[in-house]
């Protein structure tokens, strides 16, 4: 385990530790925890499993992705493309970081634009991720892993550099949605569909690659 690149996403842990220490005292027994498509909360839960759930979440998911590096077979090894892998890691921490501030921060009566606010982060987390999806090397772990890809180290290249671009697109585009929707509920209906369109159209492209490839024999 490399400490030296461990340090910024630990400080992430530890910065959502203590934004719920912060917040604990102020915080009523049960919080909202779900809107539904109007912006009203329909659903509560527990201060305790609020507070700490997302936060040792992310203390877990880290060790995690420090562990997967070592359980890599030859051939398929992440540190081939480390410094992206170790960015997505930090992306990662970043992303559930700032969805921990959003749902407590309404918790003590700080009102936020949830609908707005969860469509532009996960936006922004496709965009960023799909500004360096063309640069993963093949593995088991992390990208767009199906039977093509891992077969064929070409169909994963051409695969990743299509998702790199769908995500990215997908995230300018879901940015501009839920910034640019007037109707709450019109928002996640909208802007979900344009973010996952990335994962759907890679897989059948992978398949559509590999088939393509093998009909010309150059697999």
């Amino acid at each position: 385990m490399n400490w030296k690149k461990l340090w910024f996403p630990l400080a992430i842990c530890a910065a959502a530790l203590l934004f719920s220490a912060v917040l604990y005292s102020r915080m009523p027994d049960r919080i909202p925890t779900h809107w539904n498509w109007k912006g009203e909360i329909d659903g509560w839960g527990d201060k305790h499993w609020a507070a700490w759930m997302m936060p040792g979440m992310m203390v877990g998911l880290l060790f995690l992705f420090q562990a997967l590096p070592w359980l890599s077979p030859q051939q398929f090894e992440i540190d081939s493309f480390r410094k992206v892998y170790d960015f997505i890691i930090v992306l990662m921490m970043l992303l559930f970081a700032s969805l921990h501030v959003l749902f407590l921060l309404p918790s003590v009566g700080i009102p936020l634009p949830v609908d707005t606010a969860v469509m532009v982060i996960l936006s922004a987390f496709f965009m960023l991720l799909g500004n360096v999806l063309g640069k993963v090397q093949r593995n088991f772990f992390v990208g767009v892993r199906t039977p093509w890809t891992i077969a064929s180290e070409r169909v994963w290249i051409d695969t990743h550099r299509v998702a790199a671009w769908l995500f990215f697109v997908s995230g300018c585009l879901g940015i501009l949605g839920a910034l640019l929707l007037p109707v709450w509920g019109l928002k996640p209906f909208l802007c979900f569909p344009i973010l996952i369109l990335g994962a759907l159209v890679s897989v059948p492209y992978s398949l559509f690659r590999y088939k393509q490839l093998e009909r010309r024999g150059e697999l």
